[in-house]
Order: structure tokens, then C-alpha cells, then sequence
């Protein structure tokens, strides 16, 4: 005899609007904090039409995911720094650019480094505080070392736009300032 079962309730389905919302209005905060990090989730609650409280939730719950880090981020074209570099680097056979990137990486006055194609493997960009600090850098870490094995050094004459590091919005806080 079959008995009859009794219909399964539906189980919740995510909301794929209410997500979506959300999703925005986390990339809303994200991008004002990009322009300005000490922004108060006041003033952002504020330009974003929700109270202070679902600013800090949300700022809260995207720190502890690891989705977002609040940091200082120097401008080295603010600064007056004595000698600016861009080194082309050939790493040696049977090294890694991985490997001599994250020696260098452990280097100070090292701001950028990019894995390239083309003639060199790494592009290493560093800023020094006095022209003698580049010099012992290279000496230190560029010639006479194993894993590199060529190195074009171009000294930087002039800054005419810095805009990596502060890459969004910078137009609006421009206007500001």
C-alpha cells in the first residue's frame, strides 16, 4: 500500500537580491575607505543612506573574513626623497624570480617589484633617502650576488605622475585639495 508522504517544507533559498545589495554596499564602503581610510563610518553611513552601525557590521565582518585591511599607505612622490630607481634585473640559471623577489622584498627602501617578460625577469622600483643609500644598496644587493646576473640601473630625474599606490579615486581627492 503506498502511503501518501507529506510534502517536504521548502528550505530558505539566499535572497540573490538582498545579496547583491549587500555586495554593493560593501564595495561603496571599500572604495571611500580606498580614498580616505580614517574616514568616520558617520560620514560614510551618512553618504550612503544606512546608519553608522551597519557601517561598522560591515567593516567588522570584512576584517575578520580577511576581505579587507585598513592601512597607511605613503606617497613616495610626497616625499622628498634624494634618489629614486627602477632596476631591470636578470635572475641566474636555475633561480627563481620568485626567490630573488622575495629577498628583496625584505629590503626597505624596495617599494615595487614586478615579475616582467622580455630581456629582464624583474622590475624592482626603491627609494632612498640620501644618493649613498642607493649605492650601498646596489653593492649589497644587486652586484656580485649569485642570483643575479645582469642589472640596468635607471635613476630617476624627475616625477611627473605617481599615481600606483593611490590608483583610485584620486581625481576626487585632488578636486578637494
Amino acid at each position: 500500500m503506498n502511503i501518501p508522504r507529506k510534502p517536504e517544507p521548502e528550505k530558505p533559498s539566499r535572497n540573490r537580491g538582498t545579496h547583491s545589495v549587500e555586495e554593493r554596499l560593501n564595495s561603496e564602503i571599500v572604495q571611500m575607505l580606498e580614498v580616505d581610510g580614517r574616514m568616520p563610518f558617520s560620514e560614510i553611513a551618512q553618504k550612503l543612506s544606512v546608519s553608522e552601525g551597519t557601517v561598522r557590521n560591515r567593516v567588522n565582518a570584512m576584517k575578520e573574513a580577511g576581505l579587507l585591511r585598513i592601512v597607511a599607505i605613503a606617497d613616495p612622490s610626497a616625499s622628498e626623497y634624494k634618489a629614486d630607481a627602477m632596476i631591470c634585473l636578470k635572475v641566474a640559471p636555475g633561480v627563481t624570480p620568485n626567490a630573488v623577489a622575495e629577498r628583496l622584498g625584505n629590503v626597505s627602501c624596495v617599494v615595487y617589484i614586478l615579475w616582467v617578460t622580455g630581456r629582464f625577469d624583474l622590475l624592482v622600483e626603491l627609494v632612498c633617502d640620501e644618493p649613498d643609500d642607493l649605492a650601498t644598496f646596489l653593492e649589497e644587493h644587486i652586484h656580485g650576488v649569485e642570483d643575479i646576473v645582469d642589472a640596468e640601473v635607471m635613476l630617476g630625474l624627475r616625477n611627473f605622475k605617481n599615481q600606483f599606490l593611490l590608483k583610485r579615486n584620486w581625481e576626487q581627492r585632488s578636486q578637494k585639495g
